[in-house]
């Protein structure tokens, strides 16, 4: 069984999800636990709650690997947990993981943002910092935006709570004339790169290339549970 947990990261994207690949809600705590419980082989964990509800273990995902299960990480908290479970055998896929995994990203609130709920195909309604980052990079090395907009747009981005953060309010808030900031959205809207989308793109691609059986190699190292992981089966 293939599974993948996504939300708002795949919202809008133009990609075939075979039929033998069940998507799931954005995982919580011990979604990830009771899926390899369900008989899950390849978990694909993109989108995850984090505020509202406890996020997932890393330790559930210590569990999947024991169990032979190959667990892939992109775009949200996948690639948080793809960076942080590398050495025990999680993959990452795409360029939000390798920024983590690199150390040039490290804050989580990098791939925050405030979307809709199921019912409206949790349709994004903020803008992660890893998307203007990856925009405003876009832009400059185009030559269509000058190094001091970009520092500035930068700086002003990471200010803003992640819940208010869309283009409008980071544009309002930047040290920019009217002209420039009529420039530059102008330009975001040609341009904008949605990078969670294609690394959750990506990840769909290598859920569906993998093999459906779990992995029955011995692992260097011993999956030790703890009371509180525990506390998950009951």
């Amino acid at each position: 069984m293939k599974l993948i947990f996504v939300g708002p990261s795949l919202h809008g994207a133009e990609v075939h999800v075979p039929s033998g690949i069940e998507l799931r809600p954005p995982a919580a705590k011990g979604d990830v636990f009771r899926a390899v419980e369900e008989g899950a082989d390849v978990i694909g964990l993109i989108d995850g709650y984090f505020e509202a509800t406890a996020a997932v273990w890393h330790k559930e995902v210590l569990h999947a690997l024991s169990a032979g299960v190959r667990v892939f990480g992109a775009a949200s908290i996948g690639a948080l947990r793809a960076a942080e479970c590398a050495a025990f055998g999680m993959t990452g896929v795409g360029a939000i993981y390798e920024a983590y995994a690199s150390g040039h990203l490290e804050d989580d609130s990098e791939v925050a943002l405030l979307h809709a709920p199921r019912e409206l195909g949790y349709a994004p309604l903020s803008e992660p910092l890893v998307n203007v980052r990856a925009t405003l990079k876009h832009l400059l090395k185009a030559d269509l935006i000058a190094e001091h907009q970009f520092r500035t747009l930068i700086e002003t981005a990471a200010s803003v709570f992640y819940k208010e953060r869309t283009w409008k309010t980071i544009l309002a808030a930047a040290a920019l004339s009217p002209d420039e900031r009529t420039h530059i959205s102008e330009l975001v809207r040609m341009f904008r790169v949605d990078q969670k989308r294609i690394d959750a793109v990506a990840l769909v691609r290598s859920v569906e290339l993998e093999a459906g059986v779990r992995s029955k190699e011995p692992r260097a190292w011993e999956f030790s549970p703890t009371s509180y992981f525990r506390g998950l089966a009951t």
